[in-house]
């Protein structure tokens, strides 16, 4: 929805960065993806149109938001995934919350799999693309906001040891940024979870010193304040990278092409079968209801 708020006297430079912000937008919109500003402006520096850092980042930032304001960029199409509305659901009859849970009623479609598997990712902002992602796939995702709270860790320490018990090895994919602490998480979450009595093995898709070598991702510097930063430096240099600048269609196809690897695909698609019958089903009780 594009509705204009203010009378903005937009030209020049401003009106051809709103145009590219429009037609990278719509690139990803007709995909399935929504992107975050910071998406949107890697997708800037990757095309070579800014060059990378902070004072172009907030130039664009200034753009958006007037392009916005001036009626020129749809209102949906720039998601903050840190601030969600919630609220409870509601219902109109008994009839519509039937019909509702026909679509979302779900069974395990990986209970017969031999793996458990989790996606975690370190930054909230991109908590969409992995959801996009891992819903088909039926996969449960945790957005870590960096190191994982103990709290969090713990639970999730539970959660891996219940399906350890029944026999099924687990796995977590981890991405996040390569810096000097983003690098460190994935290390920590494999000691900790360790350290709670899970057997699970946690493996990193991203980001990772090919990705970055194969799509020709923008640096950024590795902060020196990083207690980190020493050790980091010595093998990779001043330069970090965010996980951010990595196309969000390429993300879902790391997280799609590890899962499937690691699928049984006969015995989910049997359950898969099972599911969508059961469905059937509850749809049709919603439809006799009150006859």
């Amino acid at each position: 929805m594009k509705k204009a708020y203010c009378d903005l006297n937009l030209r020049g430079r401003t009106l051809t960065i709103i145009e590219t912000a429009n037609s990278i937008i719509d690139e990803y919109a007709e995909e399935g993806y929504d992107l975050t500003l910071r998406q949107l402006y890697y997708q800037f520096v990757a095309r070579g149109i800014i060059p990378n850092n902070l004072r172009e980042y907030k130039k664009l930032g200034t753009a958006i938001n007037n392009g916005r304001l001036a009626g020129l960029i749809d209102w949906n199409s720039i998601v903050d995934r840190t601030r969600e509305y919630l609220a409870n659901a509601h219902w109109s009859s008994p009839a519509d919350i039937i019909r509702d849970s026909a679509s979302q009623y779900a069974i395990d479609t990986r209970a017969t799999q031999s793996n458990y598997i989790e996606v975690w990712v370190e930054k909230d902002a991109l908590v969409g693309v992995i959801e996009n992602v891992c819903d088909p796939l039926d996969v449960g995702y945790l957005s870590c906001r960096g190191f994982v709270s103990q709290s969090a860790m713990w639970r999730a320490a539970i959660r891996l040891k219940r399906k350890e018990r029944i026999g099924k090895d687990t796995t977590i994919l981890h991405l996040g940024d390569h810096d000097p602490s983003g690098l460190d998480m994935t290390r920590d979450i494999q000691d900790r979870l360790r350290m709670f009595g899970s057997d699970v093995s946690v493996e990193r898709i991203a980001l990772n010193m090919n990705q970055i070598q194969e799509y020709d991702l923008p640096p950024n510097y590795a902060k020196p304040t990083d207690s980190r930063y020493a050790v980091y430096r010595d093998v990779y240099g001043d330069d970090s990278w965010e996980l951010d600048a990595l196309d969000p269609r390429v993300i879902a196809e790391l997280i799609t092409k590890k899962v499937l690897f690691m699928t049984e695909v006969k015995k989910r698609e049997s359950l898969i079968k099972r599911q969508e019958k059961e469905r059937v089903s509850i749809q049709e009780v919603a439809n006799s209801w009150g006859i």
